[in-house]
């Protein structure tokens, strides 16, 4: 039974990778698409392998995962919030899919977990979940917001005399660049999370020790999971990004980008803080859009987006709490 769980428990959390991968992948190329900077099935493969490679570029934010967040849960009881952790993560991704909201599938997760937890009465590390997602949570918005209309003003001061033709067929090659970055960003962030979930399954089983290096079956595992579910392309969330919040240009898609990337290398490698690579994004689209002109952003829609984040995490962990209840039930 112990293995059978610890393989189901893996099983559901690559699972939740791959619906990470195409709720997530509008982040990485919904602007570079719009702007028509890559046909939408070239900007999938590119970012299907530039996921892949972030995926490998450190352990910080998994290692915030597995053992900053909760305690670790012991036995197949553990097992059983994990699963209901999970659970409620995917079944919130599936919902903001079907309805075209770019909602945080690192939240999803995070809400999951402390769901599950409570449910099953482990302990929650309140200081990390603070620290590393409450705080972040607020923080990188802003920053997201600030950053972007920055960067965008910056652009037009630098490129004021320029051909607006010219401009924009330049920026629509330097997309690729920053789309290629975005999408790095994203599998540094996003495939760490769900190893420090299957991280914290082995530690469960006994297979690992607390602090063990991740194992690399595992990074690879969650990487390729991750760049599947991304091929297969969120389209619903992708014109919600690209198109419903401004009709982005090449130097706009260029400006949202660029400030994503770097948020998201910074918080990793900085502070070790799991972001949420669809917070900052939509509000660097928002920030950028704001330079042409404040009314250019269709804050009717940013209003739906943001309301969706501070959902998030509440209705992931009524449903994981509601999941490990009958999770319960039915094992025990």
């Amino acid at each position: 039974m112990d293995t059978l769980a610890l393989i189901v428990t893996i099983g559901v959390a690559l699972g939740f990778t791959y619906t990470n991968g195409f709720h997530d992948s509008a982040n990485a190329i919904a602007t570079s698409v719009s702007t028509r900077a890559l046909t939408p099935r070239a900007a999938l493969a590119m970012a299907a392998v530039m996921n892949l490679a972030g995926a490998f570029l450190g352990q910080s934010v998994a290692k915030t995962v597995s053992e900053g967040l909760i305690e670790t849960p012991t036995g197949n009881q553990g097992m059983g919030i994990l699963f209901a952790a999970l659970l409620g993560a995917i079944v919130w991704n599936l919902v903001t899919w079907y309805f075209g909201l770019p909602s945080s599938s690192s939240h999803a997760l995070f809400g999951g977990m402390v769901g599950a937890a409570l449910a099953g009465g482990t302990g929650v590390i309140w200081s990390g979940v603070l620290d590393k997602v409450v705080i972040p949570m607020f923080v990188s918005p802003v920053v997201g917001l600030i950053c972007g209309y920055l960067v965008m003003v910056a652009i037009l001061w630098t490129f004021r005399k320029a051909s607006p033709n010219k401009a924009k067929r330049g920026f629509r090659i330097a997309q690729t660049v920053s789309a290629a970055g975005m999408a790095l960003g994203h599998g540094l962030q996003d495939a760490q999370k769900t190893m420090g979930i299957v991280v914290m399954a082995l530690v469960i089983a006994g297979v690992e020790d607390q602090g063990d290096a991740i194992p690399v079956w595992v990074k690879i595992a969650c990487a390729l999971m991750l760049s599947l579910g991304t091929y297969a392309g969120g389209w619903r969330i992708m014109r919600t990004l690209g198109r419903k919040i401004i009709e982005l240009d090449p130097p706009q898609g260029f400006a949202a980008e660029t400030t994503g990337a770097s948020i998201m290398f910074g918080s990793a490698f900085l502070f070790h803080a799991p972001i949420s690579t669809t917070h900052v994004i939509t509000s660097a689209i928002m920030g950028v859009g704001a330079t042409k002109r404040v009314n250019a952003v269709r804050w009717g829609v940013a209003k739906n987006i943001i309301m969706g984040w501070f959902i998030t995490m509440p209705a992931a962990a009524i449903v994981a709490a509601l999941s490990y209840g009958l999770v319960y039930l039915i094992f025990g």
